[in-house]
């Protein structure tokens, strides 16, 4: 993908359109705030690297897990060709998917669910983006990614993650490696952390 088409498309979304609560006001700043039932809308420059690091084209078939406030989503909308996305917080799923309709974007379908086992009625998918931290590789999702797919997930304990790209070969060989250290809210269910 373009990378200086992806920049002059993010600088033109306004992220405090996705901030619902009293962080509106520090939305230009380069960090994550709180958007309510412990959940966070993630710095701009992480968002910015993570759609980079999904190497998207207009065909892509994307797998979202974690909505959120729908800020990510809305980028990935705007540069593959369908994009589905889970949350499991049911408020956060319904502000998500107000904004991202009253954007226009035709091109993204909604569940709410569990998104650690991934939506296998669609699969299989060209990218998978996963923006809650997981304590291991979820196979789940694995099994859902197509031959010369990517995906992104952080990995590792509270507090800190690898950002890790998962990539599998056209002879559905796994390869992974790191793209940083990142701090991410849990993901719930049989990847959360083990406590």
């Amino acid at each position: 993908m373009d990378k200086q088409e992806l920049i002059a498309f993010f600088r033109s979304l306004d992220r405090s359109f996705f901030i619902d609560n009293e962080n509106k006001k520090f939305a230009d700043q380069d960090r994550p705030l709180p958007i309510g039932f412990g959940q966070t809308i993630s710095q701009p420059s992480l968002v910015l690297q993570m759609t980079y690091l999904m190497d998207l084209n207009p065909d892509s078939k994307v797998l979202e897990i974690g909505t959120g406030s729908g800020f990510q989503t809305a980028v990935l909308a705007q540069f593959a060709g369908t994009v589905y996305t889970i949350e499991r917080i049911p408020e956060l799923a319904a502000s998500a998917r107000q904004k991202l309709e009253q954007l226009g974007y035709e091109n993204i379908y909604y569940k709410v669910d569990d998104g650690s086992v991934g939506w296998s009625e669609h699969a299989p998918y060209d990218r998978i983006i996963v923006t809650a931290a997981a304590e291991k590789l979820p196979l789940d999702l694995i099994e859902q990614l197509s031959p010369g797919g990517r995906m992104l997930i952080p990995i590792g304990s509270a507090g800190f993650q690898e950002l890790t790209l998962i990539t599998r070969d056209q002879q559905g060989e796994i390869h992974t490696s790191e793209a940083g250290g990142v701090t991410f809210v849990e993901m719930k269910g049989k990847y959360g952390w083990t406590r």
